[in-house]
């Protein structure tokens, strides 16, 4: 179908464009930029680098999307920013591509959404269905799970990593990784319990949360260090999913400490 794409938009030359895209007033789109049918972009959206974005994601006005990375390491390398289907990128965001000195890919999934001036820095991963809400800060190189929800203002450490269906409360300051299921509230952010609302939500049956919760105390309230007790829990996992997720995580490791509860 036909591109409707307003007089004062700019489209460098080398630039790609699907079917049914809708660009708005002053619009600027780079030369390395590919954009999936169905895209839309409100006035005054640009779009930089080698950028692609996924049919029917819209984005509103004065986002800033692909630009060079906030990476002093970066000297003009060719490296790549990707967003996936249907995601909402509201105004004032920032998005930027990765570095050499990573994956050299920034890559955001489906259905996520990014309200007001709201930022994903270089080398990140996104997974699908995750909500960041206004002004919410996410450093580079963190690995965002699926179906993870931002509070406002929330802020996450470089290297992070955030487990699917986690929550991360309003002004939270996350300095270590997050659990699958896990609350994260307070600055500097704590581990405050599982994200049960989420787990209902989400559909997650009833025995698979009392297992959850009794795996959570056997963790983070037993007598032993957290990973000796995750690999002991995982030695005697029953099958059930959701344990085997938060257990997967945790062996798994990476740069961060595990975000843990409050001791009294």
């Amino acid at each position: 179908m036909v591109n409707n794409i307003h007089p004062s938009a700019i489209i460098e030359d080398g630039a790609i464009l699907g079917d049914s895209i809708e660009i708005g007033p002053f619009c600027h789109i780079g030369n390395n930029v590919k954009l999936a049918d169905r895209v839309k972009f409100h006035s005054h959206v640009v779009v930089s680098g080698t950028t692609s974005i996924g049919a029917g994601t819209k984005i509103f006005p004065f986002a800033s999307i692909g630009h060079e990375p906030q990476d002093l390491k970066y000297h003009g390398e060719d490296c790549k920013l990707i967003v996936g289907e249907n995601c909402i990128i509201r105004e004032g965001v920032t998005m930027n591509p990765g570095t050499a000195g990573d994956s050299g890919i920034t890559r955001i999934g489906n259905n996520c959404v990014f309200l007001a001036n709201s930022h994903v820095a270089h080398d990140c991963v996104v997974g699908n269905n995750a909500i960041f809400s206004n002004a919410v800060m996410i450093a580079g190189h963190c690995i965002i799970g699926d179906n993870v929800i931002f509070g406002g203002g929330a802020g996450v450490h470089q290297f992070c990593r955030i487990g699917r269906n986690a929550f991360v409360g309003g002004m939270a300051g996350v300095e270590n990784d997050v659990i699958p299921f896990g609350m994260a509230l307070g600055n500097r952010a704590y581990l405050g319990g599982l994200n049960l609302i989420g787990m209902k939500r989400a559909g997650i049956e009833r025995q698979s949360i009392h297992g959850a919760r009794a795996l959570f105390k056997i963790l983070f309230y037993g007598d032993k260090p957290v990973k000796e007790a995750a690999l002991a829990a995982k030695a005697n996992l029953d099958g059930d999913e959701v344990c085997a997720l938060i257990l997967e995580f945790i062996s798994n490791g990476g740069d961060r400490a595990l975000c843990t509860p409050k001791k009294d």
